[in-house]
């Protein structure tokens, strides 16, 4: 199999050396072969020289064409190194990285579908909760009905399902990204109004001290869903009543930073640099038992996309101050 590819291969060089030798014998031809024998010469060392030169260069690159002939049972087969010409060589090297880069590929995917997976998993989960509280409000007299509790747990579903669907979001955010002006102060009043029930609850009061002129460059809806997390995650962790949760920001010349800041139970320093990583909940989330452990990374990842910078400062019983940096 190898000694036929090295001749389909070679095939074009052959033709050509054949050409030349009867070039030669064309030449000896319209001298009237007056010199029959050097002409006979001439084409047998022509011959003999093509002929060494194929069987030397053969014998070089026969390991190299009987492991491309064959079909390779694993991996490890086809990225044997048995190359003796800097063209194999190369063209191993080629193959090394190639797999690399594939193997990179290959675990990137496998890391986004087990996160997706193990989410949802984790987040199925959390919505019994909501789901069982409702249906025992709907199981009392329709008179005695809670309306305040049930809207509660309807909150509850609505942030869930806010968060599953910005994490699927997450994997094609560039096609869902808008980039624009946005007036800073708009943005945060609107994701306080969208948690006024929530504030009501906990008896946590939010404080807003930004300038109404103030805007940064980003994606809005993008922008109000960190807020979001921000925001509940300050309340929710706020477990003395008549806290505050204040909203501010500092300007310079630069650059624009915005502040979320809350009076809450804080994060250990044990866990303060893994709050962003994927499903890590740590001490304060067992408290709770409804964290999914998301909602710092998601806000992490839409930062690094959108080119912001999130910083995260805590201190245990004084509160949390989340920053981030236009």
């Amino acid at each position: 199999m190898g000694l036929k590819l090295f001749v389909k291969e070679n095939i074009s060089f052959i033709l050509f050396e054949l050409i030349v030798v009867l070039f030669i014998l064309s030449l000896y031809w319209l001298d009237g072969f007056r010199n029959l024998d050097t002409a006979i010469y001439s084409v047998i060392i022509s011959l003999l020289l093509t002929f060494s030169y194929l069987a030397i260069r053969y014998v070089f690159r026969k390991n190299f064409l009987e492991r491309i002939s064959n079909m390779p049972n694993s991996m490890d087969d086809a990225l044997q190194k048995n190359a003796k010409t800097p063209e194999h060589l190369q063209t191993e090297a080629y193959f090394q990285e190639l797999y690399r880069l594939y193997q990179n590929e290959v675990q990137n995917l496998y890391a986004t579908q087990n996160r997706q997976e193990k989410f949802l998993n984790q987040w199925i989960h959390q919505m019994k909760t909501p789901i069982s509280v409702l249906e025992l409000l709907l199981q009392e007299e329709e008179n005695n009905l809670d309306k305040t509790s049930l809207q509660e747990e309807v909150d509850r579903l609505k942030r869930g399902m806010e968060m599953v669907l910005m994490n699927a979001r997450l994997e094609k955010f560039e096609e869902d990204m808008q980039i624009e002006q946005v007036n800073l102060k708009g943005v945060v009043t609107a994701t306080i109004n969208d948690n006024k029930r929530l504030f009501i609850t906990k008896h946590v009061f939010p404080v807003i001290d930004i300038d109404e002129k103030i805007t940064v460059t980003t994606d809005s809806k993008w922008l109000k869903f960190m807020l979001n997390q921000f925001i509940t995650n300050a309340v929710k962790y706020t477990f003395e009543q008549n806290k505050k949760v204040k909203i501010f920001v500092k300007k310079n010349d630069s650059n624009v930073t915005l502040y979320v800041q809350d009076e809450g139970i804080g994060i250990p320093k044990s866990d303060l640099s893994r709050v962003t990583n994927p499903f890590f909940t740590g001490e304060n989330g067992r408290k709770t038992g409804e964290s999914t452990g998301m909602g710092l990374y998601l806000a992490k990842e839409i930062c690094e996309k959108l080119g912001h910078e999130l910083n995260i400062e805590s201190e245990v019983g004084k509160g949390t101050i989340i920053s981030v940096n236009f």
